[in-house]
This record gives C-alpha cells, structure tokens and sequence, in this order.
C-alpha cells in the first residue's frame, strides 16, 4: 500500500452538518450520515472490500456459538459440510421465527490478532477507526463522550444472506453504539433488500436505511433491528463495515 493510499483510505468528509446529524440522534437514537467520506476515500475502500478481502462465511442460530468459516477452509470439503449444516440450523431457527442469520464476512479484529495481513488496508482501515477523526465525530454525533473504542468486521450480503432480528444487548460489554459504514453499489435498487430496518414491539418496521455507498449508520443499542433478506436476482454488492462503538 502507498504512502497516498494511507492517506487517502479513511478521509471524512468536512462539509458534514453535524450539529443536525446529532439532533437527528438525539431524537431517534440512530441516524444514517450520507456521504460520510471524501468520494475519493470512499472509492477506495469500496475497492478494498471487494477486491482484497478473503470473505469468509458468518452463520449464526439462536443462542448457539456463531459459526466463522474462513474463505481457506470454505474451499475444503469439510468446510463446505460445516456450512451447510450451519445453515441448515440458521434456517431452521429463523423459521421458528428464533433468531439466526447467514452472510459473508471478514473478522477484521481477528485477523489483526492473528498477524494475517500486516500492514495491509484491513489493518490501516481498524487504525482509522480508532483514530480521533472518527471517533471524535462519533462522539460529537452521539452525544456519549465516553466512546473510546470501535471494533470491525467486513460484511457482504450477497443472495439469500439475512440478518434475523435482535437488539444487541451486550451492554455489559461497554457496546453504545453500533455503526455500518456502507460501501453497497450506488444503483443499489430497493427491490435487492439488505435494508437496515429498526423494529418496535410489535415488529412493525418504524424506520429502514436503505444500503448506500458511503453513508454511515449510527444506532444506539441495545435496539430492535434486522437486515433484510436478499433475494437470489439481487447481485453481490450489499458491502460494509460493521462493529460497535464502545465505552469500554
């Protein structure tokens, strides 16, 4: 990676009307930051995620342990097998209207602990992240001044990936604020799904972010939310950068 690619992977963009993105916040716990980084930046790391990201596969049912299945060992006949029959469990959750979820992804922190790429964009990407320009506008954004943390992973909701409904309820982890920084194609059409939808009681949909290129979702949790099932004609493209803004 080059010195100008360093510079230009995570720029925010300085035009952003935070004051009204904070009162969008204050009164909805969540808000959708459009345009979020410089085009150029944002471009880039577009091209990261889908040129140079191993996806591997997150499958998840009810309270179990979510299975990760590497993009290696998703090319072993074992690793296929696992797969399936972790899908097949998440589908036969979800139809009990149980929690479970299906999509592609890259465990960014893992990956780091792990030394898998040095010095490659996933690791500068979780830099950026952590660095005051982000979390500062997180902060100011949110109005919680404690947040001092975020953590990453690469998602890809390609066909027939899901997110089940849930509300991120580990507080106790210091979890305030979940974001998607989304990277989706900028023809994503409605009809493809991956919709961030926020639910209330009753499951009625009250709110959904629609996947644009380069607009960050903020959200306070724990809060009811989903992603929306994506149909076999949708294309691949649904990609973001997922985590949790902690407080500790």
């Amino acid at each position: 990676m080059s010195e100008g690619d360093l510079k230009t992977l995570f720029a925010i963009d300085p035009a952003l009307d935070v004051p009204a993105l904070a009162a969008r916040f204050a009164a909805a716990g969540r808000v959708q930051i459009r345009n979020v980084l410089t085009p150029e930046s944002a471009r880039e790391l577009q091209m990261v995620l889908a040129r140079g990201t191993p996806w591997g596969m997150a499958v998840g049912a009810g309270a179990e342990k979510p299975v990760s299945i590497s993009a290696a060992e998703s090319r072993t006949p074992q690793g296929q097998q696992n797969l399936q029959q972790a899908s097949r469990n998440a589908e036969q959750h979800s139809a009990r209207g149980e929690y479970g979820f299906r999509f592609a992804h890259y465990p960014i922190i893992e990956a780091l602990q792990q030394g898998l790429d040095p010095g490659g964009p996933h690791e500068v990407l979780i830099e950026h992240l952590n660095a005051p320009a982000f979390l500062d506008l997180a902060r100011a954004v949110t109005g919680i001044r404690g947040l001092f943390k975020a953590d990453a992973q690469a998602t890809l909701f390609a066909p027939n990936h899901y997110l089940g409904r849930h509300i991120d309820s580990h507080v106790a982890e210091g979890w305030e604020v979940a974001y998607v920084l989304n990277l989706a194609r900028e023809d994503w059409h409605p009809d493809w799904g991956g919709y961030l939808l926020f639910l209330d009681e009753e499951g009625d949909v009250i709110e959904g972010f629609r996947p644009r290129f380069n607009a960050l979702n903020l959200f306070r949790v724990p809060q009811s939310h989903s992603v929306s099932y994506v149909p076999p004609f949708a294309p691949i493209g649904r990609m973001a950068v997922t985590g949790w803004l902690r407080s500790r």
